[in-house]
């Protein structure tokens, strides 16, 4: 299965910004950590970051023009206003996953809401990196 990782504005802070909030890790680690527990010798694991919201959609393009079978996404702060990200998953009709490493239902209200939640199959927040790998057992599951 080949799944497309995708991780939004701010993500490459991982490891320094707010850490009682986000944790530790860097996003490299969070990275060799997730790609070990999947067995990558049955899926190919593809990884992006960008704190640019169109370089996020021309990533989401280019997984229809290059066959992705699956795409987990944390947005991070577009979750709550990018309709153009929202279009993007829609339009392509990958089976997509939203991730939060932490728990938006339990932030301040204006993270409580997702515009992207209701194209995706499932929103994963609040298990912090563990929320990547049940992301993953849903594509994996589903294909």
């Amino acid at each position: 299965m080949n799944i497309l990782f995708i991780n939004g504005p701010n993500l490459n802070l991982l490891g320094k910004r707010e850490p009682e909030i986000y944790g530790n890790e860097s996003l490299d680690q969070l990275i060799a950590w997730v790609t070990k527990q999947i067995n990558t010798k049955e899926n190919d694991i593809h990884w992006f970051q960008s704190n640019s919201e169109g370089k996020i959609i021309d990533k989401l393009h280019w997984a229809l023009d290059n066959k992705m079978d699956g795409i987990i996404i944390n947005p991070g702060a577009y979750t709550h206003y990018s309709i153009a990200i929202r279009d993007a998953i829609s339009s392509i009709k990958i089976p997509t996953v939203e991730v939060h490493l932490s728990d938006i239902e339990n932030r301040e209200d204006f993270r409580r809401i997702s515009v992207i939640k209701d194209v995706c199959l499932s929103q994963i927040t609040g298990l912090g990196k563990d929320g990547y790998l049940r992301a993953a057992s849903l594509l994996l599951d589903k294909n």
